[in-house]
């Protein structure tokens, strides 16, 4: 997920997507510990990915 894409949703969605991805990594991470995922630097990419969102709802917030 590119950060122009982010920029680009709306507050919803946002947080839709967030919530969505943090379940993905916690589902992803268990899977992990249990049996080694083929490419392990998929928790990596989630995780950027949340860390986008977090930052463009703080700056949308600081906005305000």
């Amino acid at each position: 997920m590119k950060i122009k894409e982010v920029r680009e949703m709306d507050a919803k969605t946002l947080a839709e997507t967030k919530e969505n991805l943090q379940e993905k990594l916690a589902q992803m991470q268990l899977n992990h510990t249990v049996t080694p995922l083929e490419n392990p630097s998929q928790i990596k990419a989630v995780r950027r990915d949340i860390a986008r969102l977090n930052t463009e709802i703080r700056q949308r917030e600081l906005n305000k």
